[in-house]
């Protein structure tokens, strides 16, 4: 059995409740935006954000930086597709989406900055 890296295992903890939180809020809360439940997904992504390795930085950050504008468009596109409709699924869509957005930003930020000080000390 080969030894597993436990290098990024708080990280990669943070992301997936993240990600789950994300989905079930938006799922079933998907009319009100609770700040605790914000709050949580902020903090997660700022833990997701630090543990980032330094090898992996740019693979994250292009990842991260992709999802954030596809989530973004992704809500802008839904919201008026929904109205213009009258669906009531884009509401769910639209608030998962938001909610990933609550996650991955402050990831993107933390990970981006520490890649810019790291390549400042170089």
């Amino acid at each position: 059995m080969p030894i597993k890296s436990r290098e990024n295992l708080m990280g990669a903890r943070a992301y997936l409740l993240g990600i789950i939180l994300s989905v079930l809020v938006g799922i079933f809360v998907h009319n009100q935006r609770s700040p605790i439940i914000t709050g949580i997904l902020a903090g997660l992504g700022i833990v997701v954000g630090y543990f980032v390795s330094q090898r992996d930085s740019q693979t994250f950050l292009l990842a991260s930086v992709t999802l954030v504008l596809v989530s973004y468009a992704g809500i802008q596109g839904l919201v008026l597709d929904a109205e213009i409709r009258n669906i009531p699924i884009g509401g769910v869509v639209s608030a998962t989406l938001g909610n990933l957005l609550v996650l991955f930003v402050p990831a993107t930020i933390i990970a981006a900055l520490k890649t810019v000080f790291s390549i400042a000390k170089s």
